[in-house]
């Protein structure tokens, strides 16, 4: 497919969002699209003084630009995986999943910086109900504060308090905005198990739009990424019902085929977790989804549905969108 027109592409305006729409367009332009970007604002980014939990909306970062291509102001859109729902509305299709950065969570402090030598009540900050769970399951003595913002923010907001010991970050973010020489430690996922879809990007185009769809999947996807990351959501999707939750999950492909997943879903406060490793040989993304949903079933079955409705039955009141 060539376009005589530009392929007009919607991204958020953070340097994050830009330097992956950027990253986009280089590789639409290896394969002769012309494109141009189009910046629009989002939920997450107009309302910046409520934790993200708090937030009326599942689509927190993708919604505005959702309605601008179902409206035809935009042809595609770039996003970070694990902010797209794990089911899209109508009217929008994933067209292609891009290689992934490193999925791993980052420890950033004030100067070296490692896990293993945070301190009794250490005071960490984080935007993630995944990550706040996670942090007090290991270590109850920790004090987690919330962090909104994008990543240079957050940064800057780490550096004028000297009280917090830390904050915990997508290592993808800082690497692809070269700021990774801020990392003290990237955290293996036995301790910090990532977000599903961490570190991957998602293309999505409006549903019919065949010769668009094709023309960006041979550009940009990446099959093993795409793999690993229908496993994690597929879980995410079976778990969430309907409102953020604490659930975590990151699969590896072995060879071409091989694919272990490890979720893991925790309670608020930290107190219980339950969690469990499957393996499966997968050949099509529909296989790696039934590998996430037969994790997400063990689970359930092991306690992760009480932990659930515990989290559901405790969510505070939603700030409607703006």
């Amino acid at each position: 497919m060539t376009s005589a027109a530009p392929l007009r592409i919607g991204t958020r305006g953070s340097s994050l969002a830009l330097w992956q729409t950027e990253h986009v367009r280089a590789l639409l332009h290896s394969a002769g699209h012309q494109t141009e970007r189009i910046e629009i604002r989002t939920t997450g980014d107009l309302v910046q003084q409520v934790p993200l939990a708090r937030i009326g909306s599942r689509a927190l970062f993708t919604k505005q630009i959702d309605d601008a291509m179902l409206a035809g102001r935009i042809d595609l859109a770039v996003h970070s995986l694990k902010d797209l729902p794990t089911t899209l509305p109508a009217g929008i299709a994933l067209g292609a999943i891009g290689e992934r950065e490193d999925p791993r969570d980052a420890l950033v402090g004030h100067g070296p910086c490692r896990w293993e030598d945070l301190p009794d009540g250490a005071l960490l900050a984080t935007s993630s109900l995944r990550r706040r769970a996670q942090l007090l399951h290991l270590r109850p003595d920790f004090r987690v504060t919330d962090v909104r913002g994008n990543v240079d923010t957050r940064l800057a907001k780490l550096d004028a308090h000297a009280e917090w010991s830390g904050i915990l970050l997508a290592t993808a973010g800082l690497v692809r905005l070269g700021l990774d020489r801020r990392i003290g430690e990237r955290l293996a996922p036995s301790v910090m198990l990532p977000a599903p879809g961490q570190g991957a990007l998602a293309v999505t185009v409006r549903e019919g739009d065949a010769p668009l769809a094709a023309a960006v999947r041979l550009a940009v996807h990446h099959r093993p990424t795409a793999l690993a990351v229908s496993a994690e959501r597929a879980f995410l999707r079976r778990l969430e019902g309907g409102c953020q939750v604490p659930v975590a999950a990151h699969a590896e492909l072995s060879g071409a085929r091989e694919l272990r997943l490890h979720g893991r879903v925790v309670s608020l406060g930290g107190e219980h977790a339950v969690e469990g490793i499957e393996y499966a040989e997968v050949g099509d993304e529909a296989a790696a989804e039934a590998l996430g949903v037969a994790l997400a079933e063990r689970l359930l079955a092991n306690g992760a549905s009480s932990i659930l409705a515990e989290v559901r039955a405790s969510a505070v009141p939603s700030v409607p969108e703006p």
